[in-house]
């Protein structure tokens, strides 16, 4: 799930912070420290992912509350008689319910939205309110995959846009802001991956693909910070008309992140770590840094060509 997009943001986020509050002179001690940061902020993320797939239960939950509630009055009306129970008996919902994955996660991190009330009957009323879902209640033929699709309608259409809901979370989290997009394009990814005949241990998605994105994380944060000074100087050597400390520090950040990609990871080519860094760069730096970046970090690879550190398809490794 944490995919390598997300890895160097954080990593971008850890360095910031690291060039900006740096409290020892040990880079070891404080490579480790920023290591420990690292995986609690992927376990945070992980956890958001839990919290939405959480968010879906409660308010399928809700909407059976509600009939329920209106079964009960002393007067119903004829629609309180008689309600629509095409999205409480809705097949992808129930499956969820009774993930086994989920009740586990949730359980140990004790998420629960069974106290939100207010936010819960807010999105409810956002949903009942669409289009889409009016038609969704009004088909007759029912299949797994239509209630698969409804939900992933409810996340694009009312869940994502929701600036309510994004406020509440970063109340609970308050580095999930950066990470809920994101996460929101992993819960429809989950979405697309259940599987009616998996029922109940229908796999979620794991916290990273496998071992090796891990340790490109673990490594690519400790590259950086230990090499920080010689890619410092690398930088003010090719800006030769900017001192370091005129460069933007994120601007800086970045870069630093991108020269330890460049020269530690042989097997990325050139053009995807210019192209992933520049474009984090747009999100988090200022209106002109990405072509500064841009052109920085190509005169260093132009530079390393010419000096022999290129090898096949566009790939750069540092000399022994």
């Amino acid at each position: 799930m944490i995919n390598r997009v997300l890895i160097r943001t954080k990593v971008i986020q850890l360095l910031y912070a690291y060039r900006n509050n740096r409290e020892s002179n040990n880079v070891t001690t404080a490579a480790k420290q920023a290591e420990q940061a690292l995986l609690l902020s992927v376990n945070q993320t992980y956890e958001l992912y839990h919290w939405i797939l959480m968010l879906m239960v409660e308010l399928h939950q809700y909407a059976i509350k509600r009939i329920e509630i209106g079964l009960n009055k002393l007067r119903p009306t004829a629609e309180e008689r008689n309600p629509n129970t095409h999205f409480i008996n809705n097949l992808f919902s129930k499956q969820l319910i009774e993930n086994k994955q989920l009740k586990e996660f949730a359980e140990k991190h004790g998420i629960s939205w069974s106290e939100e009330t207010d936010l819960i009957k807010l999105l409810t009323n956002k949903i009942t309110a669409t289009d889409f879902y009016q038609e969704y209640m009004q088909e007759n033929e029912r299949s797994y995959e239509r209630d698969k699709q409804i939900w992933r309608q409810i996340l694009k259409k009312v869940l994502i846009p929701s600036t309510i809901l994004e406020e509440r979370l970063e109340e609970i989290n308050l580095y999930w802001n950066d990470d809920f997009e994101t996460v929101m394009s992993f819960v429809e990814k989950t979405i697309k991956r259940f599987q009616e005949g998996n029922g109940a241990d229908q796999p979620l998605l794991e916290m990273f693909r496998d071992q090796e994105d891990l340790a490109y994380a673990k490594k690519l944060l400790r590259t950086a910070i230990v090499n920080q000074e010689e890619y410092d100087a690398l930088i003010e050597k090719t800006a030769q008309n900017w001192e370091t400390e005129r460069i933007a520090a994120m601007d800086m950040v970045i870069m630093q992140a991108a020269l330890a990609e460049i020269y530690t990871f042989p097997t990325i080519p050139i053009n995807v770590t210019l192209n992933e860094f520049i474009e984090i760069s747009k999100y988090y730096s200022t209106e002109k840094s990405s072509t500064f970046i841009n052109g920085i970090l190509d005169k260093i690879a132009t530079d390393l060509r010419a000096e022999g550190k290129l090898i096949k398809a566009g790939i750069y490794v540092k000399e022994d």
